[in-house]
């Protein structure tokens, strides 16, 4: 057999095996939470080499589908439903009924939604964020570290960075639990109206604080995602910085066509 036959043959090997498990997890034949066959039984059942079986294994982590602990082997991934996040979660009216962006988003999707407090303090801006803000590098800004979870799995980690001189005079801000509607509504009950919202989006791997922060399999991907928050005069006053489980999320947004 030629070398390009039999990588096209290997090729062809390996994606069966992808194929197949994948099929069996969504059809449930293999369970959540249930043992996916070992190396040397795939490598009977497919008559193949080691090097493909964990080639396909590591696919299948990528894609999200199984999880691999070290000692014990891999298992398919128990995961909450997809989550839409769509730009109708940041509407005033939500922030008047008392609901906070997420919240009012998990809703839409269903499941059960928690969050965990991380850290909210003052820190030193950093670059890119301090550039966002338009304030110096290095620069005291208030920042709020929150953990997402959906269903009691861990969804997403964001940090929220506010300009020190908007929200200095705002106690609620500080506190853990800033109240109904969450900080945004907090902002504007002392006259920073919202005007707008831009976010930056980008995929990319997870970095190992992240992937064990999420509690994704190595060479898991996240979606990177960048707030800015505009008042009425044009202001950035906070700039969020937001990792999310990438097939944990849809991203849904709505935009006028006219000019």
């Amino acid at each position: 057999m030629a070398n390009g036959e039999a990588a096209s043959a290997a090729r062809t090997k390996y994606q069966q095996i992808v194929d197949d498990l994948a099929a069996q997890i969504h059809s449930g034949a293999l369970p959540a939470g249930g043992a996916v066959p070992s190396e040397s039984e795939l490598m009977e059942r497919y008559r193949v080499a080691s090097g493909t079986v964990r080639k396909a294994v590591s696919e299948l982590r990528a894609i999200q589908l199984i999880e691999t602990h070290h000692g014990r082997g891999s298992f398919v991934r128990a995961r909450p439903p997809v989550q839409r996040k769509s730009s109708d979660r940041f509407r005033r009216a939500h922030r008047l009924a008392g609901k906070a962006a997420y919240l009012a988003e998990a809703e839409e999707s269903g499941g059960t939604p928690a969050v965990q407090v991380l850290f909210v303090g003052p820190v030193d801006a950093p670059a890119e964020i301090a550039r966002r803000l338009g304030v110096a590098a290095g620069v005291k800004v208030l920042a709020r570290k929150r953990r997402y979870f959906r269903d009691g799995t861990p969804t997403e980690e964001a940090t929220s960075y506010l300009l020190w001189d908007v929200v200095k005079d705002i106690p609620a801000v500080f506190a853990e639990n800033p109240g109904g509607g969450g900080i945004y509504a907090r902002l504007e009950e002392h006259g920073h109206l919202l005007a707008e919202f831009a976010e930056t989006v980008r995929a990319r791997l997870a970095t190992k604080p992240e992937a064990v922060a999420l509690a994704l399999s190595p060479g898991a991907a996240v979606l990177h995602l960048v707030r800015e928050a505009v008042t009425d005069d044009g202001r950035v006053v906070e700039v969020c910085d937001t990792v999310m489980a990438a097939d944990q999320f849809v991203l849904d947004y709505r935009f006028p066509a006219r000019d």
